[in-house]
């Protein structure tokens, strides 16, 4: 699928900045927007750009999407460079020990609401006035399917990513005609992020979820690859997409049906 991004009329390089860029997925819609000649920066946490570099060709710059400061910090360095942007996609997600809402402390409460809602909040409220000054352009939320399928142990990380799904809608109606706003709703992936993420730490002792079990479960008998998501993904900036917007995309080979 070509990446024929909507909101650049020219015929220079489209732009895209993928916040999150440095984890499984991040790396393939990297790999796949470079194919299509897309200019690209990754905004990703110091320790996952220095786990996983960036490819020649794209600029990385460390942040910590739970700080609006240094979100804001980073967006200063892409404003030198680029006046507009084409595309904007928010990979970022951190998901919690898995356990009862009743055992989760303040403190892991405020960091999982952090760093999936407000992080969320934050980096489109930066990213939109660059799409806007493109022309126009799409914005790609990243939800999950527990969002609205909400099970046992997950209740903290269920509620972050629905209110990203609210977020998510009452973006697209602000910004409109000018921007489209949506999202994608993944199911298990096969990345390193069932294991707790590659953000914030590198060393797990155990998966959170057993994904040959989950996979017995899905009508396609198996978990997400990385490709299953960024497909949708390059679906939803791209010119294909031109009349959608506010909508979540749910990619869970079944296992859910809103």
């Amino acid at each position: 699928m070509k990446l024929d991004i909507l909101s650049s009329p020219s015929e220079g390089p489209k732009r895209l900045v993928v916040l999150g860029g440095c984890g499984g997925v991040g790396r393939c819609l990297v790999s796949k927007a470079m194919d299509q000649d897309v200019e690209v920066v990754v905004l990703d946490l110091e320790t996952s750009l220095a786990n996983h570099p960036v490819p020649d060709g794209v600029k990385g710059y460390a942040v910590d999407a739970t700080d609006q400061s240094s979100l804001q910090a980073a967006f200063g360095e892409i404003q030198r460079e680029w006046d507009a942007l084409d595309g904007f996609v928010n990979l970022c997600g951190v998901v919690s020990e898995t356990k009862p809402l009743s055992n989760f402390d303040a403190k892991e409460w405020q960091f999982t609401i952090s760093a999936n809602l407000n992080a969320a909040f934050f980096a489109a409220n930066l990213a939109l006035p660059m799409l806007k000054k493109g022309n126009g352009g799409s914005l790609v939320n990243t939800t999950s399917g527990l969002a609205a399928h909400t099970r046992p142990g997950f209740g903290a990380y269920a509620a972050a990513k629905a209110g990203v799904n609210s977020l998510t809608k009452t973006l697209a109606l602000e910004h409109a005609p000018s921007v489209r706003v949506n999202a994608i709703a993944p199911g298990a992936i096969n990345t390193a992020f069932l294991q707790g993420g590659t953000h914030r730490q590198e060393d797990f002792s155990k998966p959170l979820v057993d994904t040959q079990a989950i996979g017995a479960m899905i009508p396609l008998q198996r978990v997400a690859e990385p490709d299953d998501v960024v497909d949708p993904i390059m679906f939803l900036l791209s010119n294909a997409s031109r009349y959608i917007t506010g909508q979540i995309l749910w990619i869970n080979g079944g296992g859910y049906m809103p």
